[in-house]
């Protein structure tokens, strides 16, 4: 990639939006870059879940790029966000500079999240088959993992601006080769305290032949580590 001015597309994790990117993408801005933050089908404030697939979410981040016409792009997927960044890249792989992986899941081909960890499996199960339009929330006793390093007050603040998660994006997976596959750039940035995901990330990062860029905090820092964070991303698209 050249020194020019690079677009960043940022996708969000489970139950977020595009504002968990948002203090990242205005220092990308001022850096000279520009920046996209999406938000993916049903994880808009009153958005419906039911009917979603993972397709949707693969389409809409793909889609979202082509509508944008936007090239020479650094796609960047947080969290669950390595499903859908992993298969619109196969749709739009002309269209990408690189792609990073932050706190990410690197998908491998026919395995969803669930299966990626019999813990995390046996609570998603029970939270889709409770819920009637079978989606997924975060109680406030899950989040000090997500969050670590904020007090309590900061906590349920960030509980308050998660949205249920459609359920089959948890429980379906993609019929794509890995990111390895499309001769593109590809990088891992991983924070020093990650607690929430289902495999350690490193060995998430060897799954493309990788070795983290780490950063500090916990899961969620590029809201608590901005500066770190966006920092590490331009380390990724030189």
């Amino acid at each position: 990639m050249s020194d020019t001015s690079t677009t960043f597309v940022l996708v969000p994790g489970a139950w977020q939006g595009g504002w968990s990117w948002q203090a990242v993408a205005r220092r990308l801005r001022t850096a000279g870059h520009d920046a996209v933050t999406l938000t993916l089908p049903g994880l808009a404030d009153g958005d419906p879940r039911t009917g979603l697939r993972l397709s949707d979410a693969v389409n809409y981040v793909a889609g979202e790029i082509e509508r944008r016409d936007l090239r020479d792009v650094v796609l960047v997927g947080h969290s669950w966000g390595g499903y859908p960044i992993t298969g619109a890249a196969h749709r739009i792989a002309h269209r990408l500079a690189a792609i990073v992986y932050f706190n990410a899941l690197v998908p491998a081909r026919g395995v969803p999240l669930i299966d990626e960890n019999p813990d995390y499996a046996a609570i998603l199960r029970a939270a889709i088959d409770s819920s009637p339009d079978g989606s997924v929330s975060v109680t406030f006793e899950q989040v000090p993992m997500l969050v670590p390093e904020l007090p309590e007050a900061a906590q349920r603040l960030f509980h308050e601006l998660l949205v249920p998660q459609p359920g089959a994006y948890f429980l379906q997976a993609l019929d794509v080769d890995d990111v390895t596959t499309l001769g593109l750039p590809a990088a891992y940035v991983l924070s020093e305290n990650d607690r929430a995901l289902a495999r350690p990330g490193d060995e998430l990062a060897a799954r493309i032949g990788l070795t983290p860029l780490m950063v500090p905090g916990g899961h969620q820092s590029m809201l608590t580590y901005p500066d770190e964070v966006t920092e590490a991303l331009l380390k990724c698209s030189i």
